[in-house]
C-alpha cells in the first residue's frame, strides 16, 4: 500500500494533468473524434466512459472483504453520521452555494442542483482506496447510497429544483424525472463492478488460495485501476472538448461553487468524522464518500430531462472535470498529513 501511495503522490498529478490537456487537444484537432465518441451512447450512457469507470472501479472491488462489510453497519454513530453528511448537508449545501454564485441562471443553478443530489457510487471507491480508506466501509457506505438514490433522488430532485426555489422567489423547474434512470445507473456503475469484484475475489481464492490471489492476482490487477482512470478522463475531455473552448465563462461559473463545494464538504465530513472518534481509515472514506458526486447520473438526468444540449447537461458534465483534480489534490493532502503526524509520532 505504501508503495503505491508513494508513486500516486509523486506522478499522478502530473498524469491526470497530462490526460486532462490530452482531450482536449485531441478533441480540437480531431473534430471526429468527439462525434465518434458521442455516437458511442446508448440512451444517456455513453459505452467508451461506461466501460473505463467499470474497468477503473473492478480492481478496488476484488480486494474488499466482502465478509467484513455487514459489520458496516453495525456502528450506528457512523452510519447516521453518513446518512446526515450525504443527505442532508451535501444537497443543501450545494443549493446554497448554486443560489449564491449563479442566481441569473437558473439553468445553470438547476444543473448543480442535480449534481449536488447525486452521491457517488462510483469514482469514490479509487479515491478512497488511493487515500488509504477502509475498504469494506467504503462498499458498504457506497451500496447504502445506491439504495437510497433509487429511493429518494426524485423526491430530493422535486423539492430541491421545484418546492424550494419557489418558496424563496427563484425559478423553478418542474422535473418529470423517469427512475429508471437512476435504476439504470446504479446496476450500470456499482452492480457490474461489484459483482465481478466479488466473484473474481470468491472464485480465486476458493480455487487457487489466498496467497495466490494476494501475491499474484492483485498485483497483476492493481494497474487498469489507474490506466483506466487515465483513459476514462481522457475521452471525457476529448468528448467536451469543443464546450470547454466554445463557453469558457459558463464553465468557470459553474467550477466555482463546484471547487468550494468539494473542499467545503471534504472538509467539514472529515472533522465530523474525526470527533465522533472514527479511526482514521473510516474518518477518510467518510469524507470522500461524502464530498464525491454520482456525476454519471446527473449528466444522464440532465440530458433526460433537460436535453443534450442544455446548459443543464453543461454543468452536470463540469462537475466531473472540476472532481477528478480536487479528489486527486485531497487524496495528496491526507496521505501527507498522514505520513507529517507519522514522523512526528516517531520523533517523540
Amino acid at each position: 500500500m505504501k508503495r503505491r501511495l508513494r508513486t500516486a503522490d509523486r506522478y499522478l498529478t502530473i498524469w491526470i494533468l497530462l490526460a486532462m490537456v490530452l482531450g482536449v487537444v485531441l478533441g480540437k484537432l480531431i473534430p471526429q473524434l468527439p462525434i465518434s465518441l458521442e455516437s458511442l451512447s446508448s440512451g444517456t450512457t455513453n459505452i467508451p466512459l461506461a466501460i473505463g469507470l467499470i474497468i477503473m472501479m473492478y480492481p478496488p472491488l476484488t480486494r474488499v472483504r466482502y465478509e467484513d462489510v455487514p459489520k458496516t453497519f453495525t456502528n450506528r454513530r457512523v452510519l447516521i453520521l453518513s446518512i446526515f453528511q450525504n443527505w442532508i448537508i451535501g444537497p443543501a449545501l450545494m443549493f446554497v452555494l448554486a443560489m449564491l454564485t449563479v442566481p441569473d441562471r437558473p439553468e445553470l443553478f438547476q444543473g448543480l442542483v442535480l449534481i449536488g443530489l447525486a452521491r457517488c457510487i462510483a469514482m469514490v471507491i479509487v479515491w478512497n482506496d488511493l487515500a488509504g480508506g477502509n475498504r469494506e466501509y467504503a462498499t458498504g457506505l457506497v451500496a447504502m447510497n445506491s439504495l437510497f438514490q433509487v429511493i429518494l433522488y426524485g423526491a430530493f430532485a422535486w423539492f430541491y429544483l421545484d418546492v424550494l426555489p419557489s418558496a424563496l422567489g427563484l425559478q423553478a423547474s418542474h422535473v418529470n424525472l423517469d427512475m429508471s434512470t437512476v435504476g439504470v445507473s446504479v446496476l450500470l456503475y456499482l452492480g457490474t463492478p461489484l459483482i465481478a469484484g466479488y466473484l473474481t475475489r470468491y472464485l480465486s481464492i476458493r480455487i487457487m488460495g489466498q496467497v495466490w490471489f494476494e501475491t499474484t492476482l492483485v498485483p497483476r490487477l492493481a494497474p487498469f485501476t489507474i490506466i483506466a482512470l487515465l483513459l476514462t478522463i481522457v475521452i471525457m475531455f476529448a468528448l467536451k472538448a469543443e464546450t470547454i473552448v466554445a463557453v469558457p465563462t459558463d464553465v468557470l461559473r459553474v467550477a466555482i461553487p463546484l471547487l468550494m463545494y468539494f473542499l467545503v464538504m471534504f472538509a467539514v465530513s472529515l472533522v465530523m468524522s474525526r470527533r465522533l472518534g472514527a479511526p482514521e481509515s473510516i474518518a477518510r472514506t467518510l469524507a470522500f464518500t461524502a464530498a464525491s458526486n454520482n456525476f454519471e447520473l446527473a449528466i444522464a438526468v440532465a440530458i433526460s430531462v433537460y436535453g443534450l444540449s442544455s446548459s443543464q447537461a453543461l454543468a452536470a458534465v463540469v462537475g466531473p472535470l472540476i472532481e477528478v483534480p480536487v479528489m486527486l489534490l485531497l487524496v495528496w493532502f491526507v496521505t501527507r498529513q498522514h505520513a507529517a503526524n507519522g514522523r512526528e509520532s516517531s520523533q517523540a
